[in-house]
């Protein structure tokens, strides 16, 4: 039996899966019914893939977003969706949302952070926090913290913080989080964002597992999806990612490269697959813990992404700055 007071090794499991694995294979033939997940960013991309997948299972899935009518239009054939108003960039927002699901007396077992931005020009929301910072991490930390409740009465949760190979591109600079000195660089920004998706997932699973809700960190791979839509042609050209007809996707797949469906399987295997049981405070890619490195874009996780004491001042930092307290 899995020591929960422990932390789980940042090692591979041998899962038996890998880059090209799917969400539906990685799930395998679970039965989801009476599950209830909430994925932001659910109506596209990855999240979407995921919502299906889960849904398929039996799962209850709600969708927080942001443009509501996007999301009908995404979600209208799916089974078992319930659609939400949530936008992560507004702290009032996401307290509504919370409040609502709370006051439904519901467990909730699957909370994923998949809704995202990336290296977009500096933008502030109405406290003045970096805006990849606000909508990656600080506006997901603010919906787990309001939402602990019914993670707690699940009788086992788990919470996945999709982060990203760009992580390796920066740590957290505790000095100045917000780009107020410092000169905005919209990689470093979202690298930072990534790390502490990432970060979260370590702390969160430290004051989880004794109540059963375990996290985890979720590198997806490279996959073309809108979270692009920021680049330009010449810079997705660069990235491998602008075919010679002029289109956004890749030539070809590879272990990086993915298809959405591909993308979306360690999320999903984070999210439900019991090989995971008892696990937790991990980053995960290719539906397996991600193996330790300190080689630049290559498979793995960074030391900075992963270390403990990082994570615990990135958490109270985080509560200071949304001016929430987990009441674990």
């Amino acid at each position: 039996m899995t020591n929960l007071s422990q932390p789980t090794a940042q090692l591979p499991i041998s899962s038996g899966f890998g880059p090209r694995t799917t969400a539906q294979e990685a799930l395998g033939a679970q039965d989801l019914t009476g599950k209830i997940a909430i994925i932001t960013g659910g109506y596209s991309g990855l999240g979407l893939e995921t919502a299906k997948v889960l849904a398929s299972a039996g799962a209850t899935v709600i969708v927080p977003a942001r443009t509501l009518e996007k999301a009908q239009a995404a979600l209208s054939a799916i089974r078992g969706i319930e659609l939400e108003s949530m936008d992560l960039m507004d702290p009032a927002s996401i307290t509504a949302f919370a409040n609502r699901f709370l006051d439904s007396k519901r467990p909730l077992h699957m909370l994923i952070h998949a809704a995202g931005t990336m290296a977009n020009p500096l933008g502030r929301d109405s406290r003045g926090y970096e805006s990849q910072l606000s909508t990656n991490h600080l506006g997901h930390f603010q919906l787990a913290a309001l939402l602990w409740p019914a993670l707690k009465g699940a009788s086992g949760a788990r919470i996945v913080a999709v982060s990203s190979r760009g992580h390796q591109i920066s740590g957290i600079d505790f000095e100045d989080l917000n780009f107020e000195s410092r000169p905005y660089d919209k990689w470093v920004a979202y690298g930072q964002s990534k790390t502490a998706n990432a970060l979260f997932a370590v702390a969160m699973d430290k004051r989880g597992r004794a109540h059963g809700v375990r996290s985890f960190s979720v590198h997806p791979g490279s996959i073309v999806t809108d979270l692009s839509r920021n680049l330009s042609d010449d810079e997705m050209r660069a990235m491998g990612a602008l075919n010679e007809q002029g289109e956004r996707a890749f030539a070809e797949f590879n272990d990086e490269f993915k298809t959405v469906e591909e993308g979306a399987a360690t999320i999903v295997w984070c999210a439900a697959n019991r090989q995971l049981d008892g696990m937790g405070g991990v980053y995960c890619e290719n539906a397996d813990i991600a193996v330790p490195t300190e080689n630049f874009y290559s498979p793995g996780v960074f030391s900075w992404a992963t270390d403990a004491e990082q994570a615990e001042r990135l958490w109270h930092i985080s509560e200071q700055l949304t001016g929430l307290k987990f009441n674990v």
